[in-house]
């Protein structure tokens, strides 16, 4: 638990937009919804290659002609100490 919460990856919702309070809520069509994102990168992991990569996902055959609109250029690297201990390397998948 203690490798998975910090050398991988983690999404988290960090705001939206455009959706109704829970109870509220129903199972019908809105003009526009926004979320705000936040991926915490490991610390080995490339942020312009995440960042590629992300964007990528979000784009490619999004369902029912959604328009996806990206905003970013936050991207930073991750932080590491020191070397991983072999065992460690292993671990991690």
């Amino acid at each position: 638990m203690y490798l998975a919460n910090t050398w991988e990856a983690n999404l988290a919702v960090t705001g939206a937009d455009g959706l109704p309070a829970i109870k509220m809520a129903g199972n019908v069509v809105r003009p526009s919804t926004s979320v705000r994102l936040s991926m915490r990168l490991g610390p080995q992991m490339d942020p312009q290659v995440a960042e590629a990569a992300i964007r990528e996902k979000l784009t490619t055959d999004v369902p029912y002609g959604a328009k996806v609109t990206i905003k970013g250029g936050h991207a930073g690297a991750g932080w590491c100490m020191q070397e991983l201990a072999p065992w460690l390397k292993t671990s991690l998948h």
